[in-house]
């Protein structure tokens, strides 16, 4: 509202300040805009007390906007310059926590000082500065000279009720392959299995009895046609007589059955070591759609070694605690005690912010495995051959728990290289090669396969 008000004094002094200059021009006098007793003739009076009026009204709007809009925002003023060191509740960050700090320190004036300049409130011998300083480890606040006392009055009215986050109900209820812990409920609902063999019970009773009444029925057509009776015989004697007789169908449904076993059999063994859609379960609950997908971390920045070297590698705890020193809880159900077994393995004391050295390493369970005798080099692949992660990781963005999204196979890996095209632009290391293989292929893609990559001394060594 303070704005409108000012644009449209500004407005107004504008109209003004064109009709000012229009007298000016038809007056030979100088004068002087902000000097009334310079003003020409034709300015009268009245027009110079609103010409006074509407300039002392229009800067006093303009200020007084300014200074409630510094002041109006506590917690938009917190973030800016006090999140860094500071939580708006009773917990320590680097500084302490800011809830309820109107009843610790001296006066509001005491903030005030402290806040344009801490090393001068120090060095004057002030006995709680001292205590502050002394209590945060001998760190050095950082001072703020451009936050006015209105400023600074605005972020306590914010911090000193706390703004503390809601505390969780713990680790929600999730689908089995999300990387929720699994409650051990189920959904209601029938097995499966218990339903196909009640089927297969029903279905055998109404096969003994269908061939009961067949039976039956036959022997009364055989008696009205003055033909012995049937036979009774057993189920396995039935059995074994009907193959006598239909030899040539048994023949073909013990070849299907020998084809589909062996089919099995080659599939099953093939399959031996590939673990496509495999993902355990983690000592913690890492979540790579939150901190690859929602915060944009890059993937490199955990797994560092996938530009420097054969394998990408598991970031240390402490990779973590570069953002979780001051992150100890999110709005994500469960975060808090996730979070904290990452303290627990870096050997971190949220309270006192300090390491304790007791650190208990991390075990991790892997999920892309590749059997000892294949040589694949990420440095080679991410550097050279510019391939994505995605590529062979996946959309990880949008796993909760990471899966096995390839099959690793060296089938699938023949198949990449026949088919992904080698980026040479801008490769001084290609350069020469590259004009021999355009001599050799022409305008043909030149592939991974074309330049070695079917070599099985390329993978294998």
């Amino acid at each position: 509202m303070g704005f409108k008000i000012f644009q449209l004094f500004l407005n107004l002094d504008v109209i003004l300040l064109i009709n000012l200059s229009r007298i000016k021009r038809e007056n030979s006098s100088r004068f002087d805009f902000f000097n009334i007793q310079n003003m020409p003739k034709s300015f009268k009076k009245p027009q110079r007390k609103a010409f006074v009026i509407l300039h002392f009204l229009l800067f006093s709007t303009f200020f007084l906007h300014f200074q409630s809009a510094s002041a109006a925002d506590g917690k938009s003023l917190f973030k800016q310059n006090c999140a860094t060191c500071h939580k708006p509740c009773d917990q320590k960050l680097t500084g302490p926590g800011l809830k309820g700090v109107l009843s610790r320190v001296p006066s509001a004036d005491w903030i005030h000082n402290w806040v344009h300049n801490s090393a001068g409130v120090l060095k004057s011998g002030d006995s709680y500065a001292k205590k502050i300083f002394d209590e945060n480890g001998g760190s050095v606040m950082t001072t703020f000279p451009g936050l006015s006392n209105a400023d600074i009055d605005a972020i306590i009215a914010y911090v000193d009720p706390g703004d503390c986050p809601p505390a969780t109900a713990g680790p929600s209820k999730t689908e089995p392959g999300t990387g929720g812990e699994n409650t051990g409920e189920t959904k209601g609902g029938l097995d499966p299995f218990w339903v196909l063999l009640a089927v297969t019970g029903i279905l055998l009773i109404l096969a003994i009895v269908l061939r009961s009444t067949k039976r039956a029925l036959k022997n009364v057509v055989n008696e009205k046609q003055g033909l012995a009776p049937e036979p009774d015989r057993t189920i396995w004697e039935s059995f074994k007589h009907w193959c006598e007789n239909n030899k040539r169908i048994v023949a073909v449904i013990i070849l299907y059955f020998v084809c589909v076993g062996v089919k099995t059999c080659w599939y099953t063994v093939k399959d031996i070591g590939v673990y496509q859609g495999y993902h355990p379960e983690q000592p913690i609950k890492f979540s790579h759609k939150i901190h690859a997908g929602d915060n944009g971390i890059q993937c490199v920045y955990c797994h560092s070694g996938a530009e420097k070297s054969k394998t990408a590698g598991v970031p240390s705890a402490n990779i973590c605690m570069n953002c979780h020193k001051g992150i100890s809880e999110t709005a994500n159900p469960g975060s808090k005690e996730e979070i904290a077994k990452i303290y627990y393995a870096a050997g971190w004391d949220p309270a006192k912010m300090a390491y304790t050295g007791d650190q208990h390493p991390l075990q991790w369970n892997k999920v892309h495995v590749l059997p000892d005798f294949v040589f694949f080099p990420h440095s080679q692949h991410v550097m050279v051959g510019k391939v994505e992660c995605e590529t062979c990781h996946g959309d990880v963005k949008k796993m909760t728990t990471v899966e096995q999204f390839s099959p690793l196979t060296m089938g699938w890996c023949i198949n990449c290289h026949r088919t992904t095209e080698v980026k040479m632009e801008g490769n001084k290391y290609y350069d020469e090669l590259h004009e021999k293989l355009k001599k050799k292929y022409g305008k043909q893609p030149i592939t991974v396969a074309k330049m070695g990559g079917l070599d099985c001394a390329k993978c294998h060594y």
